[in-house]
């Protein structure tokens, strides 16, 4: 707290997280251990504490995520809000970087000679990384479709999905299709999601990784 009595970014976040915590206890909600970081830092970027049932997790989750990312894995977003929120210093400092290729004229180019959405076409870019990625779909349900297309028909496996796309066309059978792909993913069911969303796991997984 300064002079003028106001709390620092780390005091209100910690603050934040303490009442969360209450928050949580209050409604008889117990989260499960490995998951509890992720889904308090969703709560935190979007005040719902709705994301404590829609929220879902591959079996061991977090901790596949977060071995990849002590492994050196980048992280690929679907939308440039997203790739601005993602604690890349953190990634960094792992071996990583993180993508995103949805506004680079490539990919505009790509995709209008191809009649398809420049989501779809940074997907198939990023599949040519050439190293183990996290994807974070927090935008596009087209991103989301065309890395289930591509693991279906055997041209590109991701090693970890986020796929909390948020709207109204295509979102939620995308996030199900995800969910029936056997790929290790973190998911959220329903209408709601986004880029920030999307940051909010990566980071949340980070800091898991990082022992902050």
């Amino acid at each position: 707290m300064d002079g003028n009595g106001w709390l620092g970014p780390e005091e209100i976040e910690k603050k934040s997280f303490s009442i969360i915590s209450e928050e949580l206890a209050r409604m008889g909600v117990s989260l499960p251990k490995e998951e509890e970081a992720v889904t308090k830092r969703v709560i935190h970027t979007t005040a719902d504490f709705e994301y404590t049932r829609t929220l879902c997790y591959s079996k061991d989750a977090v901790l596949t995520a977060k071995n990849l990312l002590l492994g050196g894995a980048d992280i690929v977003t679907d939308t440039n809000m997203a790739l601005a929120g993602v604690h890349k210093k953190t990634l960094g400092r792992l071996g990583g970087a993180a993508h995103c290729f949805m506004a680079e004229e490539e990919t505009a180019r790509l995709a209008k000679e191809r009649g398809t959405t420049r989501a779809a076409v940074s997907m198939e870019r990023a599949a040519r990384l050439g190293k183990p990625a996290i994807f974070a779909i927090g935008n596009a349900p087209t991103a989301l479709l065309r890395l289930c297309e591509m693991a279906q028909e055997g041209i590109f496996v991701p090693a970890f999905v986020i796929g909390v796309p948020v709207g109204f066309v295509n979102v939620e059978a995308a996030k199900e299709r995800l969910m029936g792909l056997g790929v290790p993913f973190i998911a959220n069911r329903g209408r709601k999601g986004g880029s920030n969303v999307a940051a909010a796991i990566c980071n949340a997984i980070l800091y898991e990784a990082a022992g902050r």
